[in-house]
């Protein structure tokens, strides 16, 4: 049976990551960035792609996981009538090189362990040179190299090391796989047992600093720990997701690569992270923006590399069939050159908040806005290709009007609140005036009293749940009541919500999708802003429900196979439910739903 995108787990140093099997199979794996080549890419192929199985010789799955506490580091345990073992799974923080460690312990009996370990570089194209040098195992191949550091004697066969071992009650077998520049020297080998330590340490440390303390707080510490373990720590920069390629539709082409930075997630991301206590991450984010976006004002990407990097050009990997047979498998990101409006309203939106919650406001970002805005006054009426990046053609969406609506009223209101600034607010309120009222007239359908995918449609758009929570409209408007009504009829699947209708002529691309998860806590906070209390509740924790035995989240849920589809973790996910979670336990939730409502007070919060 194939592993569900749910049966794995996450571990991460945050520069890079890994995802551990319920079998105990670490099958995918990038170095030494997250963007960087796999070395083991068995979950978009299959074993001979690359993996390392460090598991009893019975080969069942895990009998239960868990991560330690509030950490990233993972428990995993085998019962069996041989006896109970545990492997503990983890990386730790970065040093000289980027390093895997995994711990075995015999809890009883005696218990037969195989550590099978099949390196394949280039997204499991390329096999290496294999030696044993120095009491180590040594594979080279072009650029890349790995050691493996074990107590436990490896050798090769089907060009795969295996090594063989029994482990009793307080047996400790450790493995530390380090990789680096082929052309540099071997970096020096970790204490396994100290690095599990200090590891411990940090999560424990830094998860502590959470101010969260609603009903909720174990799902969004671990929602937080879980962004925190996809955020490449030298810039800010939070991935998207840590795969590429894990499909949308099972068995489709509808798989993309999510390793790398949107700017659709920065008003979400700067507001979980401040009002759970992480002022400092949402001030590296706030940094790793401005950096990115630096530059001519036309040349505004709707996603960059980690490290602010603009071209991420989009190819396939033919020699690996893709996830359950789903193909192709994309490596990059042909969307960078799309014209996403919404953008500029989440960057002024997001820099907004940023002054409001006193993350070092200055007037060179200020400048840089204004050069925002210039564009945005002479572009704002083209068509493009929305939030949702489809391929099927430009068009008049109303969600991205809506944005270009908000860059304008947040300009305006910086202007309001920040005196010592300079700039045209008459021109922003003319502005902000002009595309409220085409939007509520081209963007509206009065027949059936709801606001429209794109102007002129009758398909609908999840996103238009967020016209409220951007100030827009009121919640109150029965225009926003009757597109809550008028999304729950048309875009629900058993309580949950899909993006929109995947139709190929909007879409591009063939097939369909599962329910997307953000959408569906955004439904939460729209019930939640219509005084539906409980039913936003209800949603909230149907939601929860969908997580896997260790709290995470793909991009979509697949209802009628009870399966998670998508890129995975998903940040899109965890951040909205970290959101949802915060509305909920607010003292006045409707309130704290609307971002209209509720920054217009973040100073004196």
């Amino acid at each position: 049976m194939p592993v569900r995108i749910e049966d794995y787990a996450l571990i991460s140093d945050r520069l890079s990551a890994a995802l551990v099997g319920r079998d105990g199979s670490i099958d995918w794996l990038c170095f030494p960035r997250f963007d960087s080549d796999a070395c083991f890419a068995a979950l978009l192929g299959d074993e001979n792609n690359g993996h390392w199985r460090l598991a009893p010789l019975d080969g069942e799955k895990c009998s239960q996981r868990r991560y330690v506490g509030d950490t990233l580091v993972l428990e995993s345990e085998w019962n069996s009538l041989q006896g109970s073992v545990r492997v503990t799974d983890f990386m730790p923080e970065r040093g000289d090189a980027p390093d895997v460690v995994r711990i075995v312990e015999g809890l009883s009996g005696r218990v037969q362990m195989r550590s099978e370990l099949r390196l394949r570089f280039g997204y499991g194209d390329v096999i290496p040179w294999v030696r044993h040098l120095d009491g180590m195992l040594a594979a080279v191949a072009g650029p890349d190299a790995v050691w493996l550091a074990s107590d436990v004697p490896h050798h090769g066969r089907d060009y795969a090391s295996y090594g063989d071992f029994t482990v009793g009650p307080g047996d400790r077998r450790a493995f530390v796989l380090t990789w680096h520049p082929s052309h540099l020297h071997r970096p020096a080998s970790v204490d396994p047992y100290e690095a599990l330590e200090e590891t411990r340490r940090f999560w424990e440390g830094w998860s502590g600093r959470c101010t969260y303390d609603g009903p909720y707080r174990d799902a969004v510490v671990r929602s937080l720990i879980t962004l925190k373990g996809m955020t490449y720590e030298p810039t800010g920069g939070i991935v998207a997701a840590t795969t590429t390629s894990l499909p949308e539709d099972l068995g489709g082409e509808r798989n993309w690569d999510y390793r790398f930075c949107w700017l659709r997630d920065a008003g979400f991301t700067l507001a979980a992270l401040v009002k759970t206590g992480y002022t400092e991450e949402a001030r590296d984010w706030r940094e790793w923006l401005l950096r990115a976006i630096a530059g001519s004002p036309d040349r505004l990407q709707i996603l960059y590399g980690v490290a602010g990097e603009r071209r991420v050009p989009e190819f396939e990997l033919p020699w690996l069939s893709g996830y359950e047979g789903s193909r192709p498998v994309r490596v990059g990101n042909g969307a960078v050159d799309q014209l996403q409006l919404d953008v500029y309203g989440e960057v002024m939106d997001t820099l907004w908040l940023a002054r409001a919650f006193d993350i070092d406001a200055n007037e060179d970002a200020w400048r840089m806005q204004r050069g925002l805005m210039s564009w945005l006054e002479s572009h704002w009426q083209e068509p493009d290709e929305g939030l949702w990046e489809v391929r099927g053609g430009r068009r008049q969406f109303t969600h991205s009007k809506v944005l270009a609506w908000v860059a304008a009223d947040r300009a305006v209101r910086t202007l309001q609140d920040y005196p010592e600034l300079a700039g045209p607010i008459e021109r922003y309120e003319a502005l902000r005036d002009t595309i409220h009222a085409e939007v509520c007239e081209k963007g509206y359908d009065a027949e059936r009293n709801t606001f429209t995918q794109y102007y002129g449609s009758r398909g609908l758009d999840a996103a238009l749940l967020l016209i409220p929570q951007v100030g827009f409209l009121p919640p109150t408007d029965e225009r926003v009541r009757g597109t809550l009504r008028a999304v729950q009829r048309e875009l629900s699947v058993d309580g949950f919500l899909r993006r929109y209708d995947t139709t190929e002529a909007v879409e591009g691309v063939s097939g369909d999708e599962g329910a997307f998860l953000a959408c569906s806590f955004w439904l939460a906070d729209a019930l939640v802003l219509d005084g539906q209390l409980d039913a936003g509740r209800a949603v909230f924790e149907r939601l929860l429900g969908l997580r896997n035995d260790v709290g995470l989240l793909a991009e979509e849920y697949d209802v009628a196979r009870g399966r998670q589809l998508g890129n995975y973790p998903q940040a899109y996910s965890h951040l909205a439910l970290v959101n949802s979670a915060l509305h909920l336990a607010a003292p006045d939730p409707v309130a704290d739903a609307s971002r209209e409502t509720t920054l217009d007070d973040v100073a004196a919060t």
